[in-house]
């Protein structure tokens, strides 16, 4: 396999601030994955050997209850690393990982996480900022499952994927992988048949249009006021 170039890494948020020369030894000791869909890049509490940066597809990370349920707790979008389990001072992946869509990734060895944080201090704090970042999200889910309706939390598990993940068509904005309403219901906390009743509704409505494993969201100003619990006062 040929050498890989720095141009995969540079430019992105966790490598900013490292030069050229620098990107080129840290790309050089990563190896190539091509990830198909619905295949494992890693599984719950397996040994943690590698560790991933994400450059094609996205990844839905699902976590495994004790009671044999899954729930989705996210996914990972192009630039982002994943499996950074000796950053969370663990020796084994806390979650599965999940090909969404057929993906492109690059692995480094996790033994080779100490040496470069210890080298690259910009990396370190690029990437804890991105694990506090995480760490914020599922504290304001909580917060959310606390607090809001399940209407608020759908719509803004949608507002967030199209964030992250919005492509703009001629309907709408497409959240651009394959989710499911029970994807959706999971993320939400939330039954099927809940997610299924409230997006027909709002198909109804003409806020999203919806399909097997497809999304669109064709009003995110009127979804907004929705999840913000402000659709009455529009």
């Amino acid at each position: 396999m040929g050498s890989l170039d720095r141009s995969l890494i540079a430019g992105l948020s966790v490598f900013e601030g490292i030069a050229a020369t620098d990107l080129d030894h840290i790309v050089g000791q990563a190896r190539s994955l091509r990830i198909a869909k619905d295949q494992p890049v890693f599984e719950q509490e397996q040994e943690a050997h590698s560790f991933f940066l994400l450059l094609d597809g996205h990844v839905r990370v699902v976590k495994s209850t004790p009671d044999g349920h899954e729930v989705t707790v996210r996914y990972i979008s192009p630039g982002e690393l994943m499996g950074i389990a000796h950053a969370l001072g663990r020796t084994t992946y806390p979650a599965n990982a999940i090909a969404a869509v057929d993906c492109v990734a690059l692995a480094w060895p996790s033994h080779l996480w100490p040496t470069l944080a210890a080298n690259f201090p910009s990396f370190s704090a690029n990437t804890y900022k991105s694990v506090g970042g995480r760490l914020q999200d599922a504290h304001t889910r909580v917060i959310e499952m606390a607090t809001e309706q399940v209407e608020q939390r759908v719509g803004h598990a949608l507002l967030k994927l199209v964030k992250q993940a919005g492509k703009k068509t001629e309907e709408g904005i497409l959240i651009d992988f394959p989710i499911s309403r029970q994807d959706i219901a999971e993320m939400t906390g939330t039954t099927l048949h809940t997610v299924s009743r409230l997006l027909s509704a709002w198909e109804d409505q003409g806020l999203v249009k919806s399909g097997r494993q497809k999304v669109t969201v064709v009003e995110p100003h009127r979804l907004l006021l929705i999840a913000e619990g402000r659709a009455e006062k529009s």
